[in-house]
C-alpha cells in the first residue's frame, strides 16, 4: 500500500512538472513567436520574453485574488496576441501586407469564399473549423497556463524572485547591447508588447483616416456638371473598361517572361493598326498589391485613393460620381461583366451605377473551372458580344469587363480556341489535364513565374484576337491591370505600377488625350508617364467632356 502511495505521489509530481513545463512553453511560444513566416526558425524562440518576467514578478507580490485576475487577463491577452500574429503571418503570405485588426476582419468572410471556390466546400469548412478551434484554444488554454505558472511562482516565492531577477538583468543587458545567442534573433524580446502597441497605434490611425476620408468623399468637382456636358466627345462610341487581373509592370520588365509578353504586345500593336486601331499606353500606380482588386476598381472609378477595406466600405455608403455612373447619366447603357460573381452585388447598381450584369448566373458557361477563375476570358468576351454588343436596337454601351484568367494560382490555364467553337464552353473539357496542380506548380518558384507570364500572354492574345474579330470602328477600349502579382512572382518591393492602354479606331478619340504624353502602342516603355490610379477619373472626364 505504501509503495502504491509513493508511486501515485511520484506520478502526480511528474504530471505537475509536465503541466508546468507545458504551460511555460505555451506562453513562451505565444509571446516570442514572430509575426512573419520568413522569421520563424528555431533561433527565433531562443529569446527572453519580458512579458513573462512581469507576470512572474507580479505573481510573487500580489495577493491571491489580484494574482489570479492578473493571470487570467494576461493569458487572454497573450492568446489574442497569438491569434493576431498568426493572422499577420497569413496576410503577409497571401496578401503581401500586414494584418490590420480594425479593417481586415471584413476580409475573413471573402477569404473563406475564395478558398471554397478554389479548393472546394469541404476544405473551406475544415479551414473554418480549424480556425475557430485555434482561437478557442488560444483564449482558453493560455489563461489556464498563466494561472498555473502564476500559482507556481506564488508558491515558490524565493526561487521565483531569484529567477526573475537574474533573467531580468540578462534581459536588460541584452536590450542595451543587442545581444544575440542566435544570429537574427535578439535575446531580449518584447514582441507581444510591440504587437499590442502597434495595433493600438493602428486603431488611432484608422479612426483618423475615417474622418479624413469622409471629408474627401464630400468634395467632387464633377457633381454639378450637367448630364449633357459629360463625355460628349465619346458620343456614338461603345466604351469598354477592361481590367486584366494581376497585370503589373513586372509583366513587361521581368527577364524570365517579359520577352514573350513584349513580343506579343508589339506584334498585336501592328495587327490592330492594320485593322484601323491605334493605342496609347502609360502606367498607373495601384493602391493595392498582390490582391484586393476591388480597391483598384474603386480608386479608378471614384477618383479617390481607396487603399484599405475601411475606405472601400466607407465609400460604398456614399453617393459619388463614378466613371460608370457618368456614362449612365450621359445616356449609355452600363453593363458589368464579371463571370465569378455568383451572389447579389448591390454595390454594382447602387454605387457604381451598372444597369445590367453579366455574371455566373447568366453568362451561360458550362465548361470546366480554371483555378479561381471559373470562366476563361475568351468566353467572357464572347458573352459580352453575344448578350450585349450584338443585340439590335440598343443604345451605346459602356461596360466594365473583368478578365480573371490571370488570377492566382495561374493553373490550370485555358487556351485560345476557335471563336466559332466556343458554344457553351464544353470545348474546354479535357484541357485541364495538361496543367500541373497548384501544389506541383508552387513547388517550383520558376514554374510559378512562368505560369504567371503565360496567363498574361493568354489574356492579351485573347483581347487582340477579339478586337480583330469584332472590329467595330466605334469601339473604344481602356485596358489596364488592377495590381501587381504576388511577391513570389515580383520579388520584394517591386512597386505598385500597372500598365494602362487606350485603344480607338477613331483618331479623334486619341487626339483628345494627346496632351497626356502617353506612348504609342500597346506597350508602355520604362519611361512612360506614371499617374496615381485615382487621378484617372478626373483626367478622363475632363478630356472627353465638353470643352
Amino acid at each position: 500500500m505504501q509503495r502504491f502511495q509513493v508511486g501515485r505521489a511520484r506520478l502526480r509530481s511528474v504530471a505537475s512538472i509536465t503541466l508546468t513545463v507545458l504551460a511555460l512553453g505555451a506562453l513562451w511560444v505565444a509571446l516570442v513567436l514572430p509575426d512573419e513566416m520568413e522569421d520563424i526558425a528555431p533561433g527565433a524562440f531562443v529569446r527572453v520574453p519580458v512579458e513573462l518576467l512581469v507576470l512572474v514578478a507580479l505573481s510573487v507580490v500580489l495577493p491571491k485574488r489580484a494574482r489570479r485576475i492578473t493571470a487570467v487577463v494576461f493569458g487572454v491577452v497573450a492568446g489574442l496576441v497569438l491569434v493576431l500574429k498568426v493572422l499577420n503571418i497569413g496576410y503577409v503570405v497571401v496578401l503581401d501586407r500586414a494584418f490590420d485588426p480594425v479593417i481586415d476582419t471584413a476580409f475573413l468572410g471573402p477569404a473563406v469564399g475564395v478558398l471554397r471556390d478554389t479548393e472546394g466546400t469541404a476544405t473551406a469548412t475544415l479551414a473554418v473549423v480549424a480556425a475557430v478551434l485555434f482561437f478557442l484554444a488560444a483564449v482558453t488554454l493560455l489563461p489556464l497556463a498563466a494561472l498555473r505558472l502564476s500559482g507556481i511562482a506564488a508558491g515558490h516565492r524565493r526561487p521565483a524572485l531569484v529567477s526573475v531577477t537574474a533573467l531580468g538583468m540578462v534581459w536588460i543587458l541584452a536590450a542595451v547591447t543587442g545581444l544575440r545567442l542566435v544570429p537574427g534573433s535578439d535575446l531580449a524580446s518584447a514582441s507581444a508588447v510591440d504587437r499590442v502597441y502597434g495595433d493600438v497605434r493602428q486603431l488611432r490611425a484608422d479612426l483618423h483616416d475615417r474622418s479624413t476620408f469622409k471629408t474627401l468623399t464630400a468634395t467632387d468637382a464633377f457633381t454639378e456638371v450637367p448630364d449633357s456636358d459629360l463625355l460628349t466627345a465619346l458620343k456614338g462610341k461603345d466604351v469598354l473598361l477592361v481590367f486584366v487581373e494581376s497585370y503589373g509592370r513586372i509583366a513587361l520588365e521581368d527577364s524570365s517572361f517579359a520577352p514573350e509578353v513584349v513580343d506579343l504586345l508589339d506584334d498585336g500593336t501592328q495587327k490592330l493598326e492594320k485593322a484601323g486601331f491605334s493605342a496609347r499606353s502609360a502606367f498607373l500606380t495601384s493602391p493595392t498589391f498582390g490582391a484586393g482588386s476591388w480597391l483598384a476598381h474603386a480608386s479608378l472609378q471614384s477618383g479617390l485613393w481607396v487603399d484599405t477595406q475601411q475606405r472601400y466600405d466607407q465609400l460604398m455608403t456614399q453617393r459619388r460620381l463614378t466613371l460608370t455612373s457618368a456614362f449612365g447619366r450621359a445616356g449609355w447603357h452600363t453593363v458589368f461583366v464579371m463571370p465569378n460573381v455568383k451572389k447579389a452585388w448591390p454595390e454594382g447598381e447602387g454605387f457604381y451605377g451598372y444597369a445590367e450584369s453579366v455574371d455566373d448566373n447568366n453568362i451561360g458557361y458550362e465548361g470546366p473551372t480554371f483555378g479561381w477563375s471559373k470562366t476563361p476570358d475568351q468566353f467572357s468576351l464572347n458573352a459580352l458580344q453575344e448578350h450585349v454588343l450584338d443585340t439590335s436596337d440598343r443604345p451605346r454601351v459602356m461596360a466594365e469587363v473583368d478578365l480573371v484568367s490571370s488570377h492566382h494560382p495561374w493553373t490550370p490555364l485555358p487556351k485560345l480556341v476557335p471563336w466559332q467553337d466556343l458554344g457553351d464552353g464544353s470545348v474546354f473539357k479535357g484541357t485541364r489535364k495538361e496543367s500541373p496542380s497548384e501544389e506541383e506548380l508552387f513547388s517550383s518558384p520558376a514554374a510559378v513565374r512562368d505560369a504567371y507570364g503565360e496567363s498574361i500572354v493568354y489574356t492579351w492574345r485573347t483581347l487582340i484576337s477579339w478586337m480583330r474579330r469584332y472590329a467595330d470602328p466605334d469601339l473604344v477600349m481602356v485596358v489596364l491591370g488592377d495590381h501587381q502579382p504576388h511577391s513570389y512572382v515580383t520579388g520584394p518591393d517591386p512597386g505598385h505600377d500597372v500598365p494602362i492602354t487606350i485603344l480607338a479606331h477613331d483618331p479623334a478619340v486619341l487626339q483628345r488625350v494627346s496632351g497626356w504624353d502617353w506612348q504609342e502602342g500597346l506597350r508602355p516603355r520604362r519611361d512612360a508617364p506614371v499617374w496615381p490610379m485615382d487621378s484617372f477619373r478626373d483626367r478622363f472626364l475632363t478630356a472627353f467632356g465638353s470643352q
